[in-house]
């Protein structure tokens, strides 16, 4: 098992890793919408989040060896399930043919105020 814990300026702020690898398999941990150069939060429309946080996870999955084709899940978690479209459209754009396993989840307010958090798990 191998733990990535930096990728570029992107990094756990917690007791938690970037991305966990075991057996050819990459667990993308929860990311949001963050400058991956200067680590600031970017807040936006929930179509600007959601292609940040998406590209934030493609960052970290090639830098364990994979990339967004090899994604077979992800999770998204946001905070009203008016936006659920508005995230289809993004994530459709994003991941073109590819179709991986997918559960948008409504929640209450995310950490630091932002308007999607996501995971995924993708295979080297």
């Amino acid at each position: 098992m191998k733990s990535i814990s930096e990728v570029g300026n992107l990094k756990s702020n917690g007791h938690y890793a970037l991305a966990t690898v075991h057996q050819n398999i990459v667990y993308v941990s929860g990311q949001f919408s963050i400058n991956p150069e200067t680590r600031e939060k970017k807040f936006g429309t929930i179509e600007e989040e959601t292609i940040q946080a998406l590209k934030n996870v493609e960052i970290i999955i090639e830098a364990a060896g994979s990339k967004k084709e090899q994604i077979l899940r992800m999770t998204l978690y946001i905070p009203d399930v008016k936006f659920w479209g508005k995230v289809d459209a993004v994530y459709k754009e994003f991941f073109g043919e590819h179709i991986p396993a997918r559960t948008i989840v409504p929640t209450n307010e995310l950490h630091f105020g932002f308007k999607i958090e996501m995971d995924a798990i993708a295979y080297i």
